[in-house]
């Protein structure tokens, strides 16, 4: 087990961090938006750490403070929180595709802000940021806890007044609206709340690559964080981390195969969609398997 761990160690982060970039999008998949931001606030957040870490704070050490970092974390998830609230609320005025246009436009100004500030170093980005553990399986105390908080906060939320607003404006925007439901205002905190989750996982992120660039938040990033969502199910919150897991393991679970797993790699996402229109984990499926106490109440 030992061996096991310490030589996919770097992979199993890297499935939990995914399953947590899941659920930032899932958050507002909850009042029914489709927004791609998750990409843009998972940078700033990486930038923030980053730049603290290297040119804000006089480390000098072996290992990097934990509770610096836990303090990055809070700053970087502040930071996005408060972006999202002050462009949610005239942008989340849109539905539909507009919406997603109108979020990967905050991808692409985020990115291009990144390429021509000195700050953040420009298309080369920034390197050789401090590690707070020794090895990589290090980070598995920190995202492993943080998945399970995120997670039971997540079903807490499903299952109380914000959580069945948020269904209800999914279901019908209009119907919701006029049962008494502000929907502007429960679409700017779903928005807020999966922004919050994408900055925190992007100060963990930036630590744990070791550098950060330019090229965490596209467009492309924004597309893979999505198929987290409809590969896994968009109905529960344990779709998006079995997505999140399964779809970024998948890459190098296939990488004997060359360049030709990149294309099965497409293809099963394609037969996927097909067959598996809600997703492989759906409300229908955990009413089946899990106790009546842990059952989705939609």
């Amino acid at each position: 087990m030992a061996a096991f761990l310490s030589t996919y160690g770097y992979l199993i982060v890297s499935t939990l961090l995914g399953a947590l970039l899941g659920i930032s999008v899932y958050l507002p998949l909850m009042a029914g938006q489709l927004s791609l931001a998750t990409p843009g606030f998972y940078a700033l957040g990486g930038y923030i750490a980053a730049i603290l870490s290297t040119q804000a704070i006089a480390f000098t050490g072996p290992t990097f403070p934990l509770p610096w970092l836990l303090g990055e974390m809070a700053l970087a998830g502040l930071a996005s929180g408060i972006v999202a609230l002050i462009i949610g609320v005239p942008v989340l005025r849109l539905r539909g595709i507009y919406l997603a246009i109108a979020t990967i436009a905050l991808v692409e100004i985020v990115r291009v802000l990144s390429l021509n500030l000195p700050i953040t170093g420009g298309a080369v980005g920034i390197f050789g940021i401090p590690q707070p553990f020794r090895s990589p399986l290090g980070y598995l105390w920190l995202v492993g806890p943080l998945l399970i908080i995120v997670g039971v906060l997540v079903w807490r939320l499903e299952n109380t007044k914000v959580g069945r607003a948020f269904n209800a404006i999914r279901e019908d925007e209009l119907a919701a609206s006029a049962m008494g439901i502000n929907p502007t205002q429960y679409k700017v905190l779903a928005f807020v709340l999966g922004a919050i989750l994408a900055g925190v996982v992007g100060a963990i992120a930036a630590h744990f690559l070791n550098t950060w660039n330019a090229r965490q938040g596209t467009f492309d990033a924004s597309i893979t964080y999505l198929a987290f969502v409809l590969v896994g199910g968009s109905r529960t919150f344990l779709g998006p981390i079995l997505g999140g897991i399964v779809l970024t393991a998948l890459p190098e679970v296939l990488r004997g195969l060359g360049d030709a797993r990149l294309i099965f790699f497409g293809l099963l996402l394609l037969l996927g969609t097909i067959f598996y229109p809600q997703g492989l984990i759906t409300p229908e499926l955990l009413r089946r398997c899990l106790p009546t106490a842990l059952k989705p109440k939609i």
